[in-house]
């Protein structure tokens, strides 16, 4: 199966109304976990590699090609997408590698500085034939900067994709980044009034948070892009520390991260089953 745009994935998904999942890739056990969880599912997939994982492997190059590599041996439709990225050569640098889209994220700028610098980044992307996604109302708890009780204003929303030209709109609706507890309430009187307003896919940051039961119903409301990071660490991690307890003299990570790697495709397995439950 070949490597494919994020939006051959987000696009039948709308229109279907189905979620369609999207998992964040630290390590290239991660890709190839999520990518191994997907074909059980028979669902297709998107990848996602965030600013900080960049961060941490010190450039993108290396983790990006792995992730793109895991795609183009897939059995099932995968898509490659960078994630919060804040600066425009981090996007540049994605679009070289093959990337299918990317998140431009200025949401911590006020509001004509974020349409500014979004717009530039949108029409690049848009050369290269490359779907962008944004976000406006700051979605809580990434790196403790964001407000947790912030909220996108659906006229706004619009009037923002009006002037960007994005593909896709991530917006806050009661969600919170690296939620390791499911407290998160989605507001969905809200979703549906952004899904009315908003021409372009909507995506939810911080699915993490968000009771499994209310993933189905922020789909049905009209969520369609649902991004999932810190539920797969917390297995990953887990897993791996069971394994270490049960097996202390294994010094070989290859058998301790393994473990790690088919909890987290246990866990995308039954997470694309919900996202992708329940038409609208």
């Amino acid at each position: 199966m070949p490597l494919v745009t994020t939006a051959e994935i987000v696009g039948p998904a709308l229109r279907g109304g189905l979620g369609a999942g999207a998992f964040n890739v630290i390590q290239i056990e991660h890709a190839q976990a999520i990518v191994a969880g997907a074909e059980a599912a028979g669902a297709p997939v998107i990848l996602q590699i965030s600013e900080n994982a960049v961060r941490y492997h010190g450039a993108l190059a290396a983790i990006g090609r792995a992730t793109v590599e895991v795609a183009h041996a897939a059995r099932v439709p995968v898509a490659v997408h960078l994630d919060h990225a804040t600066e425009p050569g981090l996007v540049r640098e994605a679009l070289g590698l093959g990337f299918g889209s990317v998140m431009f994220d200025a949401s911590a700028r006020d509001y004509d500085a974020n349409v500014a610098a979004t717009a530039a980044v949108a029409a690049d992307c848009h050369a290269a034939g490359v779907w962008v996604e944004a976000e406006l109302g700051e979605v809580g708890g990434k790196d403790g900067v964001h407000s947790p009780g912030a909220r996108t204003d659906p006229a706004e929303a619009a009037a923002y994709v009006a002037a960007t030209g994005v593909d896709a709109l991530a917006v806050a609706v009661g969600t919170s980044h690296a939620m390791v507890v499911k407290e998160a309430v989605v507001d969905l009187e809200l979703v549906a009034a952004l899904r009315a307003a908003v021409p372009v896919p909507l995506v939810l940051h911080g699915s993490s948070g968000v009771p499994e039961a209310d993933l189905t119903r922020a789909v049905a409301a009209g969520l369609t892009k649902v991004n999932i990071a810190t539920h797969l660490n917390v297995a990953y991690t887990r897993a791996i520390r069971g394994h270490l307890a049960d097996h202390p003299e294994v010094v070989d990570p290859r058998r301790y991260v393994a473990a790690g790697r088919e909890a987290v495709a246990r866990e995308v397995t039954r997470l694309l089953a919900l996202v992708r439950a329940v038409p609208r």
